[in-house]
């Protein structure tokens, strides 16, 4: 997607005005893992960078139209789903899904110059990197407390402009290489993470329009609720995929907030709802799920393309309905 936005075309998502750069909350400040990812999806010739303190601020800068798009994280590949955002997109008025980007995650530790890494008690970063950094602050230093912040840069950011005499309530922050050079802080130590193979997913999120168009390598994006908590009832929701021979990337939990044990479905199938098979079985579930919230479908950032199991193309989706309908219209 470099070079590209989806608000090129004014269409996609209402309210953007004709000839004006599209505007994008991200959460900030500038250096996060966030701005990585939407550099990925639109220059910043291109487009207007909105800074946001948190994930939820920037899904709902979108939808009070004080920006025309939103890009967040959405997914680690150690950490699992990001519950901020899974929750945001659903509840609230409607937010659709437009694209993808992906960022390898590197992490350094960094501090004022001067700092001793033996000295280092107190690091502050965002919940999310600590937790990808636990073993080695075990190994290395293992005295070492946590200071949440509302984003990696955010840290690096407090600390960078903190006065050298006074205390910003930590000593060093885990951030991305970028944020420890845009702020002037001193690496102390490199590579930290668990997993240098860590990777994150960033959606692109605009407000309900035209979707992108399919390209055979795409993933659908739903929030879905069981219609009880009876034995079987989240077999029938699977079997409206399975039937259909639409696969399952990604399926997590979450809790509906009402009662305890009641949890709706956050789930990335793939394909696009233009195909045959996504659309049975987006219908499947609106018959047999008393909640379905269609969050969009997008072009995978892997363009890995989607395998249609044999007997579920659109092809043999038309074929089928032409022969039922040819033994309506049977004579007696």
């Amino acid at each position: 997607m470099p070079g590209s936005h989806p608000g090129s075309d004014p269409a996609v998502t209402p309210g953007v005005t004709p000839g004006a750069l599209p505007r994008y909350a991200f959460l900030g400040p500038a250096g996060t893992f966030t701005e990585a990812a939407l550099r990925q999806v639109v220059s910043p010739d291109d487009a207007e960078y909105l800074p946001q303190v948190d994930v939820v601020s920037a899904l709902e800068a979108v939808r009070i139209g004080t920006a025309d798009y939103a890009v967040v994280p959405i997914e680690n590949s150690v950490e699992g789903g990001v519950t901020a955002t899974l929750d945001t997109l659903a509840t609230g008025d409607s937010l659709v899904v437009l694209g993808e980007a992906l960022v390898q995650v590197e992490f350094v530790l960094a501090g004022r110059a001067g700092t001793r890494l033996d000295h280092v008690e107190r690091v502050s970063t965002h919940p999310h990197a600590w937790a990808q950094c636990r073993r080695w602050f075990n190994a290395n230093l293992p005295a070492a407390v946590h200071v949440p912040a509302t984003s990696t840069a955010a840290a690096a950011a407090l600390l960078a402009r903190t006065p050298a005499a006074a205390d910003p309530g930590f000593d060093a922050v885990l951030v991305a290489p970028l944020s420890a050079e845009r702020y002037g802080l001193e690496v102390l130590a490199r590579h930290v993470a668990d997993n240098e193979s860590a990777v994150t997913r960033f959606v692109v999120v605009g407000r309900p329009g035209d979707l992108p168009a399919p390209t055979g390598a795409d993933k659908t994006s739903l929030v879905v609720h069981l219609a009880s908590n009876d034995a079987g009832a989240l077999l029938e929701m699977l079997e409206q995929f399975a039937a259909r021979g639409v696969n399952l990337s990604r399926i997590e939990s979450r809790p509906i907030g009402d009662l305890l044990g009641r949890y709706s479905f956050s789930i990335d199938a793939e394909g696009h709802i233009a195909e045959e098979r996504v659309a049975e079985a987006l219908m499947g579930l609106h018959r047999a799920c008393p909640y379905v919230r269609f969050l969009g479908s997008y072009p995978r950032a892997d363009r890995a393309v989607t395998e249609v199991r044999p007997g579920t193309a659109d092809l043999d989706f038309a074929a089928a309905r032409d022969w039922v309908e040819a033994q309506r219209r049977r004579p007696e």
